[in-house]
Order: structure tokens, then C-alpha cells, then sequence
């Protein structure tokens, strides 16, 4: 990063999203956004995911007027019924029965604020993955290995969830995982920040 850019934070307490930035920005903070995360009545997934991460992005940017901050929302859908992060095994095992054989479509937002606050950016990135028909075992031996209780979806692509797909859509393969890097590079460079 050049010297004199403004500094880079994340609005997400996310390890996941944290984990991703670090691929390509070595010095960024992360700062946890006070945002409520509730689906307005009649908002589809995508404006969903879109709204909540420029609420993300501006709550973290009112309290640092002088950084470039990145809000990130995900909203999994199957069907018209949104996947929330399973929290236990039981309500995983659910999840990916309901999954097998069909197509899961996640919605994954990203809003960009830079320094000069009238410089916002922001992108939904569609990804939809087709699941293989899953029997029972695969499922339990799956999530026994993986737990995946924190993931929205009840399965990690990083790691043993990728055996789960038949196939995956998608422009950048990191949106699954929560941010989006290609488009995100683009934006940071936009802002002052160098990559690599």
C-alpha cells in the first residue's frame, strides 16, 4: 500500500471474510459493524445481501471517516426459502438432505467505501451450486469432518464440502466463501491501494 493511502478496514467480525482479504492485503484492521441483520418484509435475497452490506460498510465508515471500509453481507437461498447458519448438527443435516439434488444460489454482496465517502462501489455476486444426490451416511460423514455449524449453507467449499457439488456457477470462486477478490481488487486499486 502506498504510503500515503488511507488505511483499509473490514466491517465483519466474519474469520472467514478476515481470512480472505489477507490473500491479497496484508495490513487491514477488521472492526465488528453494529448492524441488525434482519430480512425486511417483501426484500428479495439479493437486495437483502446488498442492503445489509452498505449498512455494514457505512456504520464502520461514520466512525472512520478516513479509511476505506468494506461491508460484506451472504444470503443463501434454496429455492425461495433463505439458509441461515445451522448452529448444531441436527439443523445441518436438515439443511443438506433439503440440498441434496438441487441448486443452492448464493447471494454475496460486497460495498466499498473510499475516504472521499462520495466513493462507493458495490457488487452481488451470484454463485449457484448444484449438490449431488447425498444419501444419509455422506451426510454424517461429511459434517462429522467438516463441522461446518458456523457456515450458512451447513457446508465449507474450502475445505471436504467441495465433494458435496455436481457443479459450481459462478465470475470468482472466493464469493462463496464471502468476498469476492477478483471485483474487489479492482476497487481497492481504484482507492490507492496497490496489488500486489
Amino acid at each position: 500500500m502506498k504510503n500515503d493511502a488511507p488505511g483499509v478496514i473490514l466491517a465483519s467480525t466474519s474469520s472467514y471474510r478476515r481470512a480472505l482479504l489477507a490473500r491479497i492485503l496484508a495490513d487491514f484492521r477488521a472492526i465488528a459493524p453494529a448492524v441488525e441483520e434482519a430480512r425486511v418484509p417483501g426484500e428479495t435475497p439479493p437486495e437483502m445481501a446488498a442492503r445489509l452490506a452498505r449498512l455494514k460498510a457505512s456504520a464502520v465508515a461514520d466512525e472512520h471517516p478516513r479509511s476505506i471500509v468494506i461491508g460484506g453481507d451472504q444470503v443463501p437461498c434454496l429455492g425461495d426459502t433463505v439458509l441461515h447458519k445451522p448452529g448444531s448438527h441436527e439443523r445441518a443435516v436438515a439443511q443438506l438432505r433439503a440440498s441434496s439434488g438441487q441448486t443452492v444460489t448464493f447471494y454475496t454482496a460486497v460495498c466499498v467505501i473510499g475516504p472521499k465517502r462520495n466513493d462507493v462501489d458495490s457488487r452481488v455476486d451470484e454463485t449457484r451450486i448444484r449438490f449431488r444426490d447425498l444419501s444419509d451416511d455422506q451426510i454424517e460423514r461429511y459434517l462429522r469432518h467438516d463441522q461446518p455449524y458456523d457456515c450458512a449453507g451447513s457446508f465449507k467449499s474450502e475445505a471436504l464440502g467441495i465433494t458435496l457439488f455436481a457443479g459450481i456457477e459462478t465470475e470468482d470462486p472466493t464469493a462463496i466463501q464471502g468476498l469476492p477478490l477478483i471485483w474487489l481488487t479492482t476497487i481497492l486499486e481504484k482507492c490507492g491501494v496497490r496489488l500486489p
